[in-house]
């Protein structure tokens, strides 16, 4: 899988697609006990695993055998959702080593294939996601209907059942106050805008997701190509106002962005919310060309390793709130501080 682009001037930060498919004549998962849903688990398990190859590079993990922070942590890595989660007791996912590729089972559908790559890929994570597709479906019987399309738990998935996303860095028309003007414009082209963690989550460090809302009466080509357009017009407009922002403001916009890169440098004490901030307005500096030896990857790894599950997942005890937040800036620290001197 791609691991960096800098098309769209970089401002993309990932691609996903996701396949929602339910089977033949067997209740939703909201409406199946654990018996039924645990069955509804190995049918899946011995459909993807007919494949030689998937039993040396996937691991299925059960989430009622999982702690509360593993599955959190799963969660800030975007392996799953809070619907599995919320389904702990009967939901399983597949993972392949790389943790690019994710098949929940018994979310709010029978099975969600998706996959994720760094950023503009929509053609190439969708055929991954095509392809496992194809194999599960040659061993399993899909709930499929000739004129709509793959059934689906909600109506809104019905059809493809696919929902194509992009992650976006857009700090400038956040400073402009713009984003408000651009959620609503996008909702009246078929588009969704949600935050770091999808539905329900809200944007922070200036990361937005975009995505297709319509699955119903389109093919999978017209929604990723409709997704791309919608991408390279909220790029351009980034672009603009970025231009705009460093003619008028170019030494208070450099004065941010050090400042941001300092804190971070040397910080004791970092909560979530500042962090998130300050990765932010560095991410600024590297797209802008201001900052030159700290890589976006770097970043993008922070975005994870900064997390409060994942920070807690690698210390014995429990930490506290204080704690929390000294480990966060060592975290960083350590990070950045590696990458300045590679």
């Amino acid at each position: 899988m791609t691991t960096c682009d800098e098309s769209n001037g970089g401002l993309v930060i990932s691609s996903r697609v996701r396949l929602a498919r339910n089977l033949d004549k067997t209740p939703f998962p909201h409406k199946l006990n654990e018996e039924k849903s645990k069955q509804v688990i190995k049918l899946v398990e011995n459909a993807f695993y007919t494949s030689s190859s998937n039993k040396d590079t996937f691991k299925t993990n059960y989430l009622w055998e999982e702690t509360d922070n593993e599955k959190q942590s799963y969660l800030e890595k975007h392996l799953i959702s809070k619907n599995l989660i919320d389904n702990s007791h009967k939901s399983a996912f597949i993972l392949d080593n790389q943790q690019t590729i994710s098949i929940m089972i018994n979310e709010e559908d029978h099975v969600r294939i998706q996959c994720i790559t760094a950023g503009l890929n929509l053609e190439e994570v969708y055929n991954v996601s095509d392809k496992i597709d194809d194999l599960l479906e040659k061993n399993l019987k899909y709930a499929f209907n000739e004129k709509l399309g793959y059934l689906t738990a909600c109506p809104t998935n019905i059809g493809t059942g696919l929902r194509a996303s992009v992650m976006l860095h857009l700090p400038a028309l956040s400073l402009n106050n713009q984003m408000n003007g651009f959620l609503n414009a996008l909702s009246q082209v078929g588009m969704t805008v949600r935050g770091l963690y999808g539905e329900g989550s809200k944007a922070v460090g200036n990361i937005y997701q975009i995505s297709n809302q319509v699955t119903l009466g389109r093919n999978e080509e017209e929604i990723m190509s409709n997704l791309k357009a919608v991408v390279v017009q909220v790029t351009n407009e980034e672009k603009a106002a970025r231009e705009n922002l460093m003619k008028k403001f170019k030494y208070e916009i450099e004065d941010k962005v050090y400042r941001a890169l300092g804190i971070l440098k040397s910080a004791v004490i970092l909560n979530a919310n500042e962090c998130f901030k300050f990765l932010s307005d560095v991410r600024l500096g590297i797209e802008l060309g201001i900052i030159k030896n700290i890589s976006k990857t770097t970043l993008n790894n922070l975005l994870v390793s900064t997390q409060p599950a994942t920070i807690q997942k690698g210390n014995e005890k429990i930490l506290s709130g204080i704690e929390m937040d000294i480990n966060r800036a060592k975290i960083v620290k350590e990070k950045l501080n590696v990458d300045e001197i590679q």
